[in-house]
């Protein structure tokens, strides 16, 4: 019993410090200015597969698009949807202007209260169960409806979703070319809730090889690798910028690297730091973004590199990531820009309402309390309130 109610200390402690630092960091993003309102321009998809992990598809697809386009998947971080985060991210945007296919998961409360992605839930980060199995579906269904290049499909995402990121290139390697995970997680840092929080707030160190080993044990994929793209905020206190380094001595095992970088240099007043294989290709980079919270590092305006809207989790910084990573992929190099001059986000989207959310014929049943009726109910509403639990 002493060792349960010390259990029930330390979530209720990590619960508060998680929701101080949710509304904190919002507080901070929005003081750079008002909050985006989020016309959607994205088209739900309702019918992709079996969808074992209950989450909806939204897609947007260029008018202009060549015969084999590549495809970008982006995941949402918590409290965020597909269409906000979008508008705020400038993914469509950049489609639009290079021509790619863009696929948006976006989780539903029935899952998660918070709206994060289930990262740490083992039952939905294993290959073909779960909400990755669901995206993996919808990414067939992409690849099926717009002609998509196999060989140039990529995952972003932030925060929950830059963990679930993570799941999807150790889970499905093979089918995606690179990943780039913001303010995220390694593979398999935590497997429960506990460890979910002590990952975020505290970080996990483990030497290389355990980290890529299981990467190795998520499927029977040996090779090649996707590329992966890091990026974390220096004074993150949502997600410890621990976890960047983490996640970078995980996929520098899995490509058989060594641990210290090939070059480094700065982009936009940030350090870059790059990992190239031995056929003299960048697979690996960090962005370490000084003095930043939690979000995705955004550079708004009307400059060629500026991308998205600034608002809560998405940070005005000087350096759009969404620019970057799609250069790093070399989305921003295979075809000429569609658009001359760029439209901005607020004229091309179009100033619709968001579709309704359709009713769900079934919620997932909530996990079995404990044998002891008030304190399994002390941990699972301490576990909702934070989001972690159904």
């Amino acid at each position: 019993m002493q060792r349960l109610g010390t259990m029930i200390h330390q979530l209720a402690r990590y619960r508060n410090q998680w929701e101080g630092l949710m509304k904190a960091s919002a507080a901070d993003a929005a003081s750079q200015g008002p909050s985006p309102t989020a016309p959607s321009r994205l088209t739900e998809v309702r019918e992709f597969g079996t969808n074992p992990g209950n989450l909806r598809m939204f897609t947007y697809a260029p008018q202009e698009l060549s015969a084999s386009p590549a495809l970008v998947v982006v995941l949402h971080g918590c409290t965020q949807n597909a269409a906000g985060y979008d508008y705020g991210s400038g993914w469509s945007v950049l489609a639009e202007r290079y021509g790619f296919v863009a696929l948006f998961p976006e989780q539903q409360e029935a899952n998660n209260p918070k709206r994060c992605f289930n990262w740490f839930q083992p039952a939905d980060t294993e290959r073909g169960a779960g909400e990755a199995a669901s995206i993996r579906e919808m990414v067939e269904r992409a690849a099926r409806d717009h002609g998509i290049d196999r060989s140039r499909i990529f995952v972003t995402g932030l925060s929950a979703g830059g963990a679930m990121t993570a799941t999807m290139l150790a889970t499905y390697p093979e089918v995606f070319a690179g990943g780039a995970i913001i303010a995220g997680l390694p593979y398999r840092c935590a497997t429960s809730v506990p460890q979910a929080f002590e990952c975020m707030f505290q970080g996990q160190s483990r030497p290389s090889r355990e980290w890529g080993d299981l990467v190795r044990r998520a499927s029977s994929h040996r090779g090649p690798w996707p590329k992966v793209s890091v990026w974390h905020g220096s004074a993150d206190a949502t997600v410890k910028p621990l976890n960047a380094g983490e996640i970078i001595k995980q996929w520098t095992n899995v490509h058989g690297l060594p641990p210290l970088p090939s070059r480094s240099e700065t982009v936009d007043g940030y350090p870059r730091r790059i990992w190239t294989n031995d056929a003299g290709e960048d697979v690996i980079e960090e962005y370490v973004i000084t003095g930043m919270a939690h979000g995705t590092p955004l550079a708004t305006g009307d400059g060629d590199n500026h991308y998205g809207v600034a608002g809560p989790f998405l940070l005005e910084v000087g350096i759009s990531s969404s620019y970057h990573i799609a250069q790093f992929w070399g989305l921003t190099t295979d075809a000429a820009p569609r658009r001359q001059p760029r439209e901005t986000p607020q004229a091309m989207l179009r100033e619709e309402p968001a579709q309704a959310h359709p009713k769900q014929s079934e919620e997932r049943a909530e996990p079995v309390s404990s044998s002891i009726p008030d304190v399994g109910s002390v941990i699972t509403r301490a576990l909702k309130a934070a989001g972690l639990m159904r």
